[in-house]
């Protein structure tokens, strides 16, 4: 007979004590160029993340050349007063560093990653690309070629023309936020290189910008390499620039992109609410994330999982600008798409959600999992630097405190289920939403039409 073998086995590992975690705060300090600086240290991540704010908003964009700052932004890798665009491209790879920039309402942003060990390289090209850029004519002709090229293909995306539309919607046609972020193809063919210049000496200064650093820094002089690079930038000083409201038609309506034979109806239906400033932005968070944040959401549960009508629903606040004096808005929007024929059902069962939510209430159960996902989570979330001073910039973008983001943990933790009940609800009235929908008018305006949620309107797509 065999005798059988044995086994040993270890001993579990237990799980240790959970160690406390806050979202890091940064040190501030100034160049003597003016240059706002953020520090923010994190041993073992030895990727450093540098984000670079400049105060060039879109609203500042000359009238007729809207894209103008896109273009810009995208021009600063092309070359410098020291290296073509061709060599800048292959320094910022010698030292394994990305770089990356875009424009929006709140200004232009430049976003590197290096290994902490090429640091002081990459910091040099970046300084370089902000003292003193090319904009050759041949490099920003190209730029805006290749952005003409993108424009086609984003009306062509539902959801790209859907938000486009809701702009379009939402605000008065002499706001800068009523048009695309990125510009038309009128006013970006119209950009030029003596354009960018023009913008870039007008808007772009030291005084006025903000650099994040956010990685291992351990042995670094920072100061030192901060003042060796980023330092050489030089700048007039310039007045705060006033900043306009926000303005917004949130009057019920529904608007149909026709999209004739289309097998999908792109739903898009938004407002503005409060911003990060109003003392609602915690309650309000937490009550549209069990909306639609994830999921386990209402209305995932109604639309996709109980009906099969999509894929997912999805309700966020995003912040559009924000002013000094602590006023701005959030733009509040539910998305998602469904199939042509149900497009009707599936709105009729979205504002029923909507109504239902506000005659009887979050419940607790909903709210308890809607704080372990957003703060129990929040440790994983913030593993990079690149997270990290993603956040941090966004702070100073919307001129927010800078421990704004641990202390909005500690309320989300601290924020009721009525009081987030409140705030969704307000968030969404029912009479008060914007309802964009790309797909066959022939097909849904009549069952839409139907259900008495505003007037439609039919525009072409372009």
């Amino acid at each position: 007979m065999t005798e059988l073998a044995t086994m040993d086995f270890h001993a579990q590992p237990q799980a240790g004590e959970p160690k406390p975690w806050a979202f890091p705060a940064p040190e501030r300090g100034s160049l003597d160029n003016g240059l706002t600086v953020l520090r923010c240290h994190r041993p073992g991540q030895q990727v450093v993340a540098v984000e670079v704010l400049l105060d060039a908003p879109l609203d500042a964009e000359p009238a007729g050349l809207d894209g103008v700052a896109t273009i810009m932004a995208r021009a600063f890798s092309e070359g410098t007063d020291k290296h073509s665009a061709e060599d800048f491209a292959a320094e910022l790879e010698r030292c394994g560093a990305t770089l990356d920039a875009h424009a929006d309402h709140p200004g232009v942003r430049l976003s590197l990653e290096v290994p902490a060990s090429r640091l002081a390289k990459a910091l040099g090209l970046l300084a370089d690309a902000l003292r003193a850029p090319a904009f050759a004519d041949g490099e920003v002709e190209r730029l805006v070629r290749n952005r003409l090229d993108e424009i086609p293909h984003e009306l062509a995306n539902p959801s790209r023309r859907a938000a486009k539309e809701l702009s379009k919607e939402l605000f008065p046609a002499d706001s800068r936020m009523s048009r695309p972020r990125q510009g038309t193809e009128e006013t970006v063919a119209a950009v030029d290189s003596a354009a960018v210049r023009a913008f870039y000496e007008r808007h772009v200064r030291p005084a006025t910008a903000t650099a994040v650093v956010v990685g291992d820094l351990t042995g670094v002089d920072l100061d030192a390499l901060l003042g060796d690079t980023l330092g050489a930038w030089t700048g007039s000083a310039a007045e705060p620039r006033p900043v306009p409201p926000v303005t917004a038609d949130d009057r019920g309506r529904v608007v149909i992109v026709d999209r004739p034979g289309a097998v999908q109806t792109q739903l898009l239906i938004g407002r503005t609410g409060a911003d990060r400033h109003d003392r609602v932005w915690p309650a309000q968070v937490l009550g549209t994330y069990c909306l639609g944040g994830t999921l386990t959401s209402r209305l995932d549960r109604v639309l996709r999982e109980e009906k099969g009508y999509t894929y997912g629903v999805r309700a966020f606040g995003q912040v559009l600008r924000s002013a000094p004096d602590g006023t701005g808005a959030a733009m509040l929007a539910i998305s998602g798409s469904v199939d042509t024929p149900n497009t009707g059902p599936a709105l009729e069962d979205l504002w029923t959600v909507l109504r239902k939510l506000a005659a009887e209430g979050l419940t607790d159960a909903e709210r308890d999992v809607a704080v372990q996902n957003l703060v129990g989570v929040a440790p994983l979330k913030y593993e990079t630097a690149a997270a990290v001073a993603d956040t941090l910039a966004d702070q100073v973008e919307q001129h927010l405190p800078d421990d704004f983001q641990a202390t909005l943990y500690r309320q989300l933790a601290a924020t009721g289920t009525v009081e987030a009940t409140a705030a969704v609800v307000n968030a969404f009235p029912v009479d008060r939403l914007v309802t964009v929908l790309v797909g066959d008018a022939a097909q849904i305006r009549e069952p839409v039409e139907a259900l008495g949620i505003g007037e439609v309107t039919v525009v072409a797509a372009e």
